[in-house]
């Protein structure tokens, strides 16, 4: 199975090493993104897999052309199926986070912190007697601070945001009515293709003229939750979690032999990476309709990567 796991093009100007992506930023002020097969959790790379990389951008790539007439987005061309050339932004410090449902198992979900009681957060109330998984009477906005350089997100209200100069109350507005809209784009194309969209996150930028761009990937599985729709009303009247795209196999794995903070990550048995490719290549099909042809992907991804990037070249 073809794995891109590394890239090394020094033809290539002014790189930068990203968990999971390899960027080089051009003279002309847009940026080369690679997408490699890299899985990161736990502050670490665990392992890669095949076509992570090819299915994630594609992924975005199909949503982005879907939801360009809601607003601008960083795409500028697609080189190759692991690779966008997206321009240049400077990332705004406030991460959008869209959620149709009450769900989630992090800090910063609205599911653990209603479960703690907490009725009041991200500057919104929700009502008492929500159960678990239950849609919301309406989508929500719970904003997190952009963590860099390793820092932990945290969460933010709309106030708090505005007082703290992240961002202008018009960029806020701005931000805020692109974010709805998209979700709502998201849920409705979803819905045709037997998807629930439960919530997602969204990352913007502006370019050199303050103009609000939509960055980094739009409605992937890696940034969103996605729920099967024909699962979800069982599911639901049970107290269980409906059926998802679960590629947490190997996070899960991982945990349940070590403490992956402290101690040595045990090598990842190669069944495992295998399922978890057979997930995302799953999750593709399903989102887009199309069909993925892991036959097609040329063996040598990094020499068609190269290839494909020669244009692009300055020494």
């Amino acid at each position: 199975m073809p794995i891109l796991d590394t890239v090394n093009i020094p033809e290539l100007p002014n790189h930068y090493h990203g968990k999971v992506r390899e960027n080089y930023d051009l003279p002309d002020d847009n940026r080369i993104i690679i997408a490699t097969d890299r899985l990161s959790a736990f502050d670490t790379i665990l392992t890669s897999i095949p076509y992570k990389g090819q299915i994630l951008t594609q992924i975005a790539r199909h949503w982005f052309d879907q939801t360009s007439d809601i607003c601008p987005n960083h795409v500028v061309s697609y080189p190759d199926p692991n690779v966008v050339i997206g321009k240049r932004l400077e990332i705004l410090p406030v991460e959008i986070v869209v959620r149709g449902y009450l769900a989630g198992s992090t800090s910063t979900s609205i599911l653990t912190r209603y479960k703690a009681g907490q009725r009041e957060m991200y500057g919104i109330t929700l009502p008492d007697g929500l159960k678990p998984h239950q849609k919301l009477p309406e989508p929500i906005i719970t904003p997190t601070s952009k963590a860099f350089d390793g820092g932990h997100d945290e969460p933010l209200s709309p106030a708090e945001i505005l007082f703290e100069g992240l961002l202008s109350e018009m960029q806020w507005q701005t931000l805020s009515d692109y974010a709805f809209k998209l979700f709502a784009r998201g849920q409705e194309m979803a819905a045709k293709r037997g998807l629930i969209l439960v919530d997602t996150k969204y990352e913007f930028g502006v370019d050199e003229n303050g103009t609000i761009i939509l960055a980094d990937e739009i409605h992937t599985p890696d940034s969103s939750r996605y729920w099967i729709a024909e699962t979800y009303q069982n599911s639901f009247d049970n107290n269980k979690v409906p059926r998802s795209f679960d590629k947490d196999f190997v996070r899960n794995w991982v945990s349940q032999r070590c403490d992956p903070y402290k101690d040595p990550i045990p090598e990842i048995p190669a069944n495992l990476v295998r399922d978890t490719s057979a997930v995302y290549i799953k999750a593709y099909e399903a989102i887009t309709g199309d069909v993925f042809d892991a036959a097609a992907v040329d063996q040598h991804i990094h020499a068609r990567v190269r290839r494909n990037l020669e244009p692009y070249f300055t020494v």
